[in-house]
């Protein structure tokens, strides 16, 4: 089933949120991505809003990937969410 515009939108501010947060603390992303306990790939991809860049598909990360980063990131999992939607 193909993805609806919405998710790939949301899909994209996440990523761009994440990025935004984890330069404003200064890490790189093989620091943020050892600290979640994912792949550096991984977290290129939550990045870039997808889960695949051969199909181009949105990301759509676990909740535990997203606790995980919320708790690494520190800011609560709502507003790590929250701003994505804006």
């Amino acid at each position: 089933m193909p993805e609806s515009p919405v998710e790939q939108l949301l899909s994209q501010r996440l990523g761009t949120h994440i990025a935004r947060l984890r330069v404003e603390r200064h890490l790189s992303q093989e620091a943020l991505a050892q600290r979640v306990g994912i792949s550096t790939n991984h977290l290129q991809l939550l990045e870039s809003g997808l889960s695949d860049r051969t199909k181009r598909s949105p990301a759509n990360p676990r909740l535990s990937t997203l606790v995980a980063l919320s708790d690494a990131l520190d800011v609560p999992l709502t507003e790590l969410l929250a701003e994505s939607s804006k």
